[in-house]
């Protein structure tokens, strides 16, 4: 498509001369905006993936796919419900929990609000956010009536250990001949995990299925059923199915999707956001790009009128600066492409070296949940950022190519 005096051509103006520093500059900027442009996209986009992702897998990880929850009561032949849902095609586990909100209080005093939840031995297996995150003690020993497994932020805020007792006081209380008083148990803690994930770790306490039913008051009841199936993001038919398998029941079943939509939906508002945002880096440097190869056309219309009396023709004028322009965006967008997946892949050891050389901690996982910052490339964006950024390059050069083509040598050279 381009010959190799059309290369030889265009390479040379990309290379300043004395007098022509400014053309020059304005494309190295052009190149810089691109390249970070790309790099920038490449990587945000490669985080909200990864944030999106490590908090979906926490979520699921603790609450299940599916949940199955009585209409008017809570489930009361909740075993035989459960045993029948394990037999649904694409289901992997199925588990009644009995769960409710408590005020916990530690043994040198301080309280904070939480979530119990209490869960058969086979359910807390089915949990591998909790189950393969013990970092203290362990969740065999979750029997009994007085045990309790806690989360690692928790144990820090009330200074205990395995061993220590903690207390759970039920705000609803429990109505005595003077009055309603304040329901409070105390646990032993047997365990201490660490999901990872700031509000778990915090506010999640597990306690075996009959001591929370006995703690709720709910003996021979669940709260609710979780369900585990192979696709989460395709799990209708199971949701039918479970409704099938139990007509006239009055059943409502719920989906990690529709317990989640607002921060679905908030997460895809702003990925879709920043994207928009972050394009115009791009188009901000393809403007640069313009300006450059305008500048250089007024520049060379001398050049350019000579090599059109010597034989050249307005294609090959054409192409000459098509390539000066598009070399700008394809080296620009190589570099973005570069710095964009070494800096996602190393993310973190980047962070903490900032953090050391500042002394600040830049992921406060107090305020995002998260004890690390994830990222995760995802190669058909990679691409699409890619191939948007060398059409807008392309598409920049259009214009003062066509320009270049259309020098008139007769007139530019009698003007001289």
């Amino acid at each position: 498509m381009f010959n190799a005096f059309e290369r030889k051509i265009a390479a040379r103006y990309l290379r300043a001369r004395r007098g022509e520093r400014f053309v020059s500059v304005i494309a190295i900027f052009s190149l810089i905006g691109i390249a970070l442009g790309v790099a920038t996209l490449i990587i945000v986009m490669s985080v909200m993936n990864g944030f999106r992702q490590e908090l979906l897998s926490q979520i699921l990880g603790l609450n299940g796919d599916i949940g199955v929850y009585g209409v008017s009561a809570p489930l009361s032949n909740y075993d035989a419900m459960a045993a029948k849902i394990r037999t649904i095609p694409g289901v992997t586990g199925a588990f009644p929990i009995s769960q409710g909100d408590v005020l916990m209080s530690g043994p040198q005093g301080g309280a904070t609000g939480g979530i119990a939840r209490g869960i058969t031995p086979e359910g807390l297996v089915q949990l591998p956010t909790v189950s393969n995150h013990v970092v203290s003690g362990s969740l065999a020993d979750l029997t009994g009536g007085d045990t309790i497994a806690i989360g690692g932020a928790l144990a820090q805020q009330f200074n205990v250990s395995v061993g220590s007792q903690i207390s759970l006081i039920l705000p609803q209380g429990k109505a005595t001949i003077i009055g309603t008083i304040p329901s409070i148990e105390s646990f032993r803690v047997v365990a201490i995990f660490e999901t990872g994930m700031q509000q778990y770790d915090s506010s999640f306490v597990f306690l075996p299925l009959g001591a929370a039913q006995t703690l709720f008051q709910q003996t021979g009841t669940a709260s609710q059923i979780q369900v585990f199936v192979k696709d989460p993001d395709h799990d209708d038919t199971v949701k039918q199915d479970i409704l099938n398998a139990f007509p006239g029941q009055g059943l409502n079943i719920q989906d990690w999707k529709q317990n989640n939509d607002s921060f679905l939906a908030a997460v895809t508002v702003e990925r879709n956001v920043m994207f928009l945002i972050l394009t115009l880096i791009i188009v901000v440097a393809a403007f640069n790009v313009i300006s450059s190869l305008i500048m250089m056309v007024k520049d060379k219309a001398k050049d350019i009128a000579i090599l059109r009396t010597m034989g050249a023709s307005s294609d090959s004028i054409l192409r000459i600066f098509l390539m000066a322009g598009a070399s700008v965006g394809v080296l620009g967008t190589l570099i973005g492409f570069v710095l964009g997946v070494l800096f996602c892949q190393h993310i973190n050891q980047l962070r903490l070296f900032i953090q050391h050389i500042t002394g600040q901690q830049l992921f406060n996982p107090t305020i995002y949940y998260l004890e690390s910052l994830p990222a995760q490339l995802d190669w058909r964006e990679v691409t699409e950022v890619i191939v948007m950024s060398l059409v807008l390059s392309v598409l920049a050069t259009i214009y003062p190519s066509w320009r270049a083509a259309k020098i008139d040598p007769v007139e530019t050279l009698r003007s001289e």
